[in-house]
């Protein structure tokens, strides 16, 4: 009697379009597999009664709920043979196929294309495999280009193409229609600015007018918005060429079929004042930078480094200076520090601007933020970096920095955890505790007679999105078990499996040492999601920074 075979059938469509149909592409795809299982009935082949169904989502990735569940049937032994109708329904990606194969060797099992007859035992069974799905993956990237390019086409002739409307827009079609209450806010905010000149201002006296966000209701029923407006916001509006009746697509604007908010030449006159502000800053020309480091830079030895300056030549030059020169000019003192303030200052307004468009510093921020957060802070925190260079960059700082340690060869910088949320409008209470840290390799280098900053040398920082978006989720998923939800609770609300939550949990115990490197892209090379779906992680912090040789 043949060995008994347990096959799962797994079907997926990309477009949501016919769905609704009582008998849809699912459908079709599901009976053409269960006539080819009941066609190996003597071969020991049963078909399980769960439908693994993916309806209106791309094979371009694996995240697809129908599927995590899938993988996570086969790794836990519940399936033998997974059958399909073609392989591109499985997976339009060689590099996410050989993932899925390695999986179910891991697991003894396999999958069988209805329509594709090929053994994938063999090695020519597997190269043709892998030329159908190169063909799959080269489609795919086409249709994508097409998108693309259809996308830009329409751009160019002024159409809006959706995604979240402008405050102050409703969209009807390709078109955007202006709000009539929201506008007022809109042109409030404008006339504020060009009466200040300073964000700050605008938004302290936006609040005292009782400005407010727009409030958003969302599928699942809860609701954002309707609070005052943070700079980062009011900054992206100040800079959003839609309301001067215009369209942007990557870094070229065009004019658009909408009706503008604001006058073209009153946004014209917006933008250069934003960039005479930031170039002002950028120069140096003012003095809002003077000392912006005092009290709160050291040396190595504890000693703090202290503002001084002098005048050569009628330009006046700015130093940090270690306080043993001022406090003992007697001796001489080798390890005393002399920085020059302006090359120091740029170098760690540049280092922390990098470091805030680290997506992955936002795990360390926010133990409970959410991917969906992630995204909508992303706006918020590119303009934050935009101010660190403009005119109020030098009060930014300031508030933004706790502390900075010179070293030879290395400077490390404390980053105000509850600061940052403050400018990117997060509750303090949702922040880590203690201070955002980065450090870098840290050089004096002469040129003539001028003396350089460089903080240069550092590793490679490319940040896992995959695995920082994963620690996201199990981070909130253990919030929400402390809170009383199951397992099953929140798989259902989630859309995945049980045994994938089970499988990534142990995420939200890594230790800090850990979590900062996947926050900065500088850890260990086998510390990836797919350890955690197959590996115990340790409990105690200091077992796990010895498996991953964490340094």
């Amino acid at each position: 009697m043949p060995q008994k075979i347990r096959c799962a059938i797994y079907t997926r469509k990309s477009s949501e379009e016919g769905l609704e149909q009582e008998f849809n592409s699912l459908d079709a795809q599901h009976e053409a597999c269960m006539a080819y299982v009941a066609s190996q009935k003597a071969e020991g082949w049963v078909l399980l009664k769960d439908r693994y169904d993916d309806g209106g989502l791309s094979g371009g990735t694996l995240d697809r709920p129908a599927l995590q569940r899938l993988l996570a049937d086969v790794d836990d032994r519940k399936v033998d043979q997974i059958i399909v109708y073609k392989i591109d329904r499985l997976t339009r990606s060689l590099p996410d196929f050989a993932k899925i194969v390695e999986r179910l060797d891991k697991a003894g099992a396999s999958f069988v294309s209805v329509t594709q007859s090929f053994n994938t035992a063999t090695s020519m069974g597997r190269l043709t495999l892998n030329m159908l799905l190169s063909f799959a993956q080269f489609e795919r990237e086409v249709t994508a280009e097409r998108i693309r390019d259809k996308i830009a086409a329409s751009k160019r002739k002024g159409l809006w193409m959706g995604g979240n409307e402008p405050l102050g827009y409703r969209s009807e079609g390709r078109t955007l229609v202006i709000n009539q209450e929201e506008a007022t806010t809109i042109r409030t905010l404008f006339e504020l600015y060009l009466q200040t000149g300073k964000i700050i201002s605008v938004r302290d006296r936006a609040a005292a007018l009782g400005l407010r966000t727009r409030r958003r209701r969302h599928k699942d029923g809860s609701e954002t918005g309707g609070r005052p407006f943070d700079r980062g916001h009011i900054h992206y509006i100040l800079t959003n060429p839609t309301y001067a009746g215009r369209i942007r697509h990557g870094k070229k604007v065009y004019q658009g079929k909408h009706p503008a908010l604001i006058d073209p030449a009153v946004w014209d006159a917006v933008q250069e004042r934003l960039q005479a502000s930031a170039v002002k800053a950028r120069g140096q020309a003012g003095h809002g930078w003077s000392a912006v480091f005092t009290g709160k830079i050291f040396d190595e030895t504890g000693d703090r480094l202290t503002s001084t300056q002098t005048t050569k030549n009628g330009r006046r030059h700015r130093y940090y200076i270690s306080r043993r020169l001022i406090k003992d000019r007697s001796q001489d003192h080798p390890d005393a520090w002399r920085l020059p303030a302006v090359q120091l200052e740029q170098a760690v307004k540049e280092r922390i601007g990098s470091r805030l468009l680290d997506e992955g510093w936002l795990v360390a921020l926010v133990p409970k933020i959410s991917a969906t957060e992630v995204a909508v802070l992303g706006t918020r925190v590119e303009a934050l970096t935009n101010e660190i260079s403009g005119e109020e960059g030098p009060e930014i700082l300031k508030s933004l920095i706790q502390r900075i340690r010179i070293a030879p060869g290395e400077i490390e910088i404390q980053i105000s955890q509850n600061k940052i949320a403050e400018h990117l409008g997060i509750a303090a209470d949702r922040t880590a505790p203690g201070p955002l840290t980065t450090t870098a390799p840290f050089q004096l280098r002469r040129r003539g007679v001028e003396t350089k900053v460089i903080l240069s040398g550092e590793a490679s920082t490319n940040v896992d999105a995959t695995l920082a978006r994963n620690l996201l989720k199990a981070r909130a998923w253990f919030a929400r078990l402390k809170g009383g939800e199951t397992y099953e609770e929140i798989a259902r609300s989630e859309k995945v499996s049980p045994q994938r939550i089970r499988g990534l949990i142990d995420m939200a115990f890594l230790s800090p040492k850990l979590l900062e490197q996947i926050a900065i892209g500088r850890q260990p090379l086998e510390l990836t999601t797919e350890w955690f779906r197959s590996q115990r992680l340790p409990e105690v912090w200091e077992d796990q920074e010895t498996l991953f040789k964490a340094s």
